[in-house]
């Protein structure tokens, strides 16, 4: 079991190396890969069903504890990714099912993923996890409602067959997990040190077969699909880092929801957009996860190091500030 934690947890670090590098391989060699599309809701769905497994009561508590910073986090993921989607599909004049794509990601909620970047910056972990939760047990509504007011512009979208699926795909496994956890809480205990290494195997799975079947699109339009998926994520963060600001929440805070903002749950993207429009369509969510995974431990990174040194600067001023006192007495 210390065998397979250590994996999981070397497999959870690297994420995006394995990310980039099956993509790589997928889009070099698509006939390796396209196999695994058939799958891609059910890897889904085991995703899903282990993020119901490391769920508790304790994850909600800052739902109650801080309303106000969780309320915002929401709104702010299920407003700005859509606007900014619609905003991108009408600014570049994309194809029909690109801008579909595009617009579909947007409107997803924030990934799990999210919740490993805010550690990694120092922000608010709980509120995080939260604002995930939170949005993920929204998403079969507000998913499907947000899709289709801003892209049936583009193609015919049935918003009751997108609640379907989102039901099937994320609702169902989250209450599944969580039931499995409340019968056998030690089992699912022992085990959970296994969930990031299936988590990882899923997503990059996930992606790999959405880049597979589309290595010819990608080829004619990638550089495009790239820079508009760099932007969406790029502006997201700072939107969501902006708005936490102006509406005077903490550094931490602000940090956390910046995060829940950019990062999406490009997975549940790509798997609409297979299941209810077409292959090309799934591209946005599956660039999307590629890039996500590399801007946002960057900005962790950078956000972590910055907090380590002022941590340590506000040590200094203290031991200096003692000093004087020390030597008086």
């Amino acid at each position: 079991m210390r065998f397979l934690e250590k994996v999981s947890k070397t497999a959870g670090n690297t994420f995006a190396i394995w990310v980039i590098l099956f993509a790589i391989a997928a889009f070099l060699i698509p006939e390796g890969f396209t196999w695994i599309a058939p799958y891609i809701p059910l890897l889904l769905g085991i995703i899903m069903f282990g993020m119901g497994l490391t769920l508790s009561l304790n994850d909600f508590k800052a739902v109650f504890q801080a309303p106000k910073s969780v309320f915002i986090g929401v709104a702010a993921q299920y407003t700005i990714m859509p606007l900014l989607a619609f905003g991108l599909a009408m600014a570049f004049q994309l194809p029909a099912e690109v801008a579909v794509g595009v617009i579909l990601v947007g409107c997803c909620p924030g990934g799990t993923a999210s919740n490993v970047m805010t550690f990694l910056a120092k922000g608010n972990t709980a509120l995080s996890v939260a604002i995930t939760s939170v949005a993920t047990l929204l998403a079969p509504i507000l998913t499907p409602a947000l899709t289709l007011l801003f892209a049936s512009k583009w193609l015919p979208v049935s918003a009751g067959s997108l609640l379907l699926s989102i039901v099937q795909i994320v609702l169902v496994p989250i209450v599944l997990g969580l039931v499995v956890k409340l019968l056998f809480r030690n089992q699912v205990e022992k085990s959970v040190a296994a969930l990031p290494l299936i988590s990882v195997v899923g997503i990059v799975a996930v992606a790999s077969a959405v880049v597979a079947a589309n290595a010819k699109q990608i080829a004619e339009t990638g550089l495009l699909i790239f820079s508009i998926v760099v932007l969406h994520n790029v502006l997201g963060l700072l939107l969501g880092f902006l708005i936490a600001k102006a509406l005077k929440l903490n550094f931490a805070d602000q940090k956390a929801i910046s995060i829940e903002v950019g990062m999406q749950n490009s997975g549940l993207g790509a798997a609409l957009a297979v299941a209810h429009f077409s292959p090309l369509s799934a591209v946005p969510s599956a660039i999307f996860s590629v890039w996500h995974n590399i801007s946002g431990p960057l900005l962790a990174t950078w956000w972590g190091k910055r907090a380590d040194k002022v941590e340590a600067q506000t040590v200094q001023i203290k031991k200096h500030s003692t000093k004087p006192m020390e030597s008086s007495k």
